[in-house]
């Protein structure tokens, strides 16, 4: 059966004639608060949807595009009347314009985007299209139709790419090294111009690398957590499987679960409400301020699913020769392959969210190795 054919909406097939247009999106209006979150189908937006529904009584309107083949895994579960999917397309500024018109929206939470830094080197011209052109489209629509709305446009720990000292905080220099950080950075610059000039409501949050189990596939964390339920099953059954392939596993990052930075966002979009001093808005770093290696991510992922491995030529000088491989049969489990490494790496992102929590109150609640245990059992789950 096709994916299409499996997925359900409110207890429906989905399929296009599910997803509203404006005149529909209108009838629905039921005098409550409108909230457009966009990117509903992937891990921030439907994360966020739980959110709303959980902590608001909010109308909450979903952008999707129109696809002729679906991929709603993550809203499969929402059942609720007061979440619709609505037609939007990021990269039509007509779309944009209108739904914006015609839905007047209270908060308009922006988490669409070509999020894949490796593909930006790839689609430069869409990266930039997708990411920074449509926030203009966005901006503007607000401007002229809902002045009073609020906006938050996701930001990336990216943007500070070729960093200059270390925790990063609010006030470290923009110094992207990818055509996605460099259409973050330009996104946030028009953020804080709209801000500025027109005292509009809008923040973009540097959100340091955050991860769950509704990660897309594409990105390294969920690879390694499908791989290594895909390989612990294979081992189980003594059947052959494919080594895991990897960039580079030196890169140190900062990770958090991504269900933690929802919160996060919540209250970037209500400082007044949980800033006791208060006095002007302000763009905010989300992180969990510890810093964990790729290869550190592959290790506590094989322990997880009671494997035991090492690296071996372990040398970040030789990189093409390391290999992590099992200590009783030393078959090969990951390697490295150079087609994954990027043109400009980022070695370093370490997140400083110390103004977040003292300022917001917000507070991580998972650690790393909480986290990676979270991917890697709940994928194992899926392949069973």
């Amino acid at each position: 059966m096709s994916q299409n054919l499996k997925e359900t909406y409110h207890g429906k097939k989905i399929d296009n004639a599910n997803i509203l247009n404006v005149d529909a999106a209108i009838k629905k209006l039921n005098g409550s608060p409108v909230v457009i979150v966009t990117g509903v189908t992937g891990q921030d937006g439907s994360l966020m949807v739980d959110y709303l529904l959980k902590n608001t009584n909010y109308q909450i309107f979903g952008g999707v595009r129109r696809l002729s083949v679906f991929n709603h895994k993550n809203i499969n579960h929402i059942n609720d009347e007061r979440f619709s999917l609505v037609n939007f397309d990021l990269t039509d500024s007509h779309t944009i314009s209108r739904i914006v018109e015609k839905l007047k929206p209270s908060y308009f939470i922006n988490f669409a985007a070509q999020s894949f830094v490796g593909s930006s080197w790839d689609f430069p011209r869409q990266t930039f299209e997708t990411n920074c052109l449509s926030v203009l489209d966005i901006l503007e629509s607000i401007r002229l139709y809902a002045n009073s709305c609020r906006v938050y446009q996701a930001g990336s720990s990216e943007e500070f790419g070729n960093v200059s000292y270390t925790p990063q905080d609010e006030n470290h220099p923009l110094k992207p090294r990818s055509p996605y950080g460099a259409s973050k950075s330009s996104a946030r610059q028009l953020i804080k111009v709209y801000r500025d000039s027109y005292n509009m409501y809008a923040v973009q949050g540097w959100l340091f690398n955050h991860e769950g189990t509704r990660r897309g596939e594409e990105f390294v964390s969920r690879k390694i957590s499908k791989n290594i339920a895909i390989i612990q099953k294979a081992i189980k059954e003594n059947l052959e499987f494919k080594t895991l392939k990897l960039g580079n596993i030196h890169a140190k990052r900062d990770w958090s679960d991504a269900e933690d930075f929802i919160d996060g966002v919540w209250r970037m979009l209500n400082q007044e409400k949980y800033n006791k001093n208060f006095k002007e808005i302000k763009d905010y770093v989300l992180s969990s301020g510890e810093l964990h290696t790729v290869s550190e991510f592959v290790e506590e992922g094989f322990k997880i699913a009671g494997i035991n491995g090492r690296w071996i030529n372990n040398t970040p000088e030789i990189p093409e020769n390391e290999k992590f491989i099992e200590e009783k049969t030393n078959k090969v489990l990951v390697e490295i392959d150079p087609k994954f490494y990027r043109p400009a790496e980022v070695d370093l992102l370490l997140g400083d969210s110390k103004s977040a929590q003292e300022e917001l109150g917000w507070k991580k609640t998972t650690g790393f190795k909480d986290l990676v245990k979270k991917m890697v059992e709940n994928d194992i789950l899926e392949i069973k």
